[in-house]
């Protein structure tokens, strides 16, 4: 005698528990996605504050955002301290800017424009404690340096040499 033949769902299951299955890897797969798609608003979020915190200290800080270098350093020593900790907030802005909306070169374009006048602080901060620019990230270093060598911004004298 020979046995029944047995349907390859019914090894597994009923058609009922095999939909059932299904249904619940694409639930879990659109769940999966919906957690992306939640940090993903909150990394762009996260990066809209910081910098409209960056652009508030820009507003009320108007001689660092378009700093005069060579008066800053002439001043109080509590100016260059200061101006120091507005550069490394704008860096942090941009970094994470630039990490959030990657796609958008428009945020990019907004940060090159706005680092140029900082490059000659930058530059002289690298040279004075080479330790500065590695407390950013490489992506950041790579941008600076990138700039630096594009306007021509070099030791010893750190100047910008072309627009």
């Amino acid at each position: 005698m020979s046995q029944p033949s047995i349907l390859w769902w019914q090894k597994y299951g009923t058609v009922g528990q095999i939909a059932q299955a299904v249904v619940a890897a694409l639930g879990f797969v659109a769940i999966l996605m919906q957690i992306n798609v939640l940090g993903k608003n909150a990394h762009e979020a996260g990066a809209r504050q910081i910098y409209q915190a960056y652009n508030d200290l820009e507003f009320r800080n108007p001689q660092y955002a378009k700093p005069d270098f060579e008066r800053l350093k002439a001043g109080p020593a509590n100016d260059v301290v200061q101006y120091e900790s507005f550069v490394s907030y704008f860096l942090y802005a941009c970094e994470e800017a630039v990490g959030a909306f990657h796609s958008r070169r428009e945020w990019q374009a907004t940060c090159d424009y706005d680092l140029k006048g900082h490059l000659p602080f930058l530059c002289e901060k690298a040279v004075a404690e080479p330790v500065y620019l590695t407390t950013y990230s490489g992506a950041t270093r790579r941008w600076i340096d990138s700039e630096m060598q594009r306007l021509g911004v070099s030791a010893p004298d750190c100047k910008v040499r072309k627009t």
